[in-house]
């Protein structure tokens, strides 16, 4: 079995990178989407056209994206025996901090769906950065692999 993986290695590597894309870009678009719905009034037309447009991120993009980069990652990690690895005890350790975020920012949102708003402006704006810094550190952990 390792074998095989082994062999198809770089596919799965190439389907890791672009479901990770997908996801990251999905997470930088979700809290600008919660602004936009800020000026909205709860309960108006525009209001449920961003709670709308917010719900397709999530389903068509950002959770099938999430499940798929965690699927090739694992099989990734398994194919090259990093389990045992320190990078990669890092890199998981961000990757399931950025899960949290992105069931706690779906959960966020769906509540301003509700017509709550739970969230600020300002708030929203320091915690769409949230997915870059992590990208930044997962990236330096894969390709410097300092542990």
């Amino acid at each position: 079995m390792q074998d095989f993986l082994f062999s198809i290695y770089p596919w799965l590597k190439i389907g890791h990178v672009i479901f990770m894309v997908f996801w990251l870009a999905g997470l930088f678009m979700l809290p600008r989407q919660c602004i936009y719905m800020l000026d909205h009034e709860s309960g108006s037309v525009g209001e449920a056209k961003w709670a709308e447009r917010m719900g397709k991120l999530r389903k068509i993009i950002l959770t099938p994206s999430m499940i798929i980069v965690w699927v090739l990652g694992l099989t990734l990690a398994y194919s090259i025996g990093a389990f045992s690895q320190g990078w990669f005890h890092g890199k998981l350790t961000l990757v399931l901090a950025l899960t949290g975020y992105h069931g706690w920012l779906v959960a966020q949102t769906k509540k301003m769906a509700r017509g709550e708003r739970p969230l600020s402006e300002k708030r929203l704006r320091m915690i769409g950065e949230v997915p870059g810094l992590i990208l930044v550190l997962v990236v330096a952990l894969v390709y410097l692999k300092p542990f």
